[in-house]
């Protein structure tokens, strides 16, 4: 049945098809669903290769349990802006946050950055973060002091002097540039171990070929972050494709 919460029959079919190779748009299919739901189920549950139908039905469960003892009874989701859905809202910014985890990011900072890039106004204070996402001024304090560190978030004044961290259009120009950084910084490390363990020798070339590997990546990705960035700036001229369709860049 289209529509409504995911069923332990429905994650079932969900595993199957994962493990039968077929892509998201097919099990959404079978399953009559859209293919942004089947995308978020499995990546809000350990992505493709380990995700488990009995346990997303659990972390699902226990997630709604959650909800319900945070929110006070008789107390409705706050209004969301330009009549958004609030819970498909909520279930996106959950995935987002899975995303980022895997990515690496610790979870509560992997949380504040969503919330932020979600925010209409791209900046939140302290207070608002800790509202939103129900958690301690020092959670937030510490997941900022990381995103701040690897220049995904600036720290602002408003205009009642409060802290107001910042996520600008230029964040993902900003990610793409300290990967290659980092990239970079393992390659020279990789280049110094060469005159450690003789040039020539089965390790050293390991690392040489690593070093030389790796330059062409950092290399690449500063390049062609570069050449897009313009892309953070520009209104699309066109509609957004809808999920079950692909994107093509050229």
């Amino acid at each position: 049945m289209p529509g409504g919460r995911l069923t332990q029959q429905a994650r079932q079919q969900i595993a199957l098809g994962l493990a039968d190779g077929l892509a998201y748009a097919e099990i959404a299919r079978r399953l009559d669903r859209p293919t942004s739901t089947i995308t978020r189920e499995v990546m809000r549950n350990g992505g493709p290769t380990a995700y488990r139908a009995d346990l997303a039905h659990r972390a699902t469960e226990r997630r709604a349990h959650r909800r319900r003892q945070s929110m006070p009874r008789g107390t409705d989701a706050p209004p969301q802006a330009h009549g958004r859905d609030a819970e498909a809202v909520r279930e996106y910014e959950e995935t987002m946050t899975t995303v980022f985890m895997q990515s690496g990011m610790p979870k509560m900072t992997a949380r504040v950055m969503a919330c932020l890039i979600l925010s209409d106004a791209g900046s939140l204070t302290a207070s608002e973060l800790v509202q939103s996402l129900r958690v301690s001024p020092a959670s937030v304090s510490k997941a900022v002091a990381f995103l701040e560190s690897q220049d995904l978030v600036r720290r602002d004044r408003d205009e009642r002097r409060r802290d107001l961290y910042v996520v600008d259009n230029d964040v993902m120009y900003e990610s793409m540039m300290a990967s290659a950084r980092s990239t970079a910084q393992v390659a020279e490390t990789a280049r110094q171990g060469v005159g450690v363990l003789g040039s020539g020798t089965p390790a050293a070339t390991r690392l040489e070929n690593m070093a030389r590997f790796l330059d062409f990546v950092s290399e690449s990705i500063a390049r062609a972050a570069d050449q897009a960035r313009d892309i953070l700036h520009t209104k699309p001229e066109t509609p957004w494709p809808t999920p079950a369709e692909p994107t093509t860049y050229h």
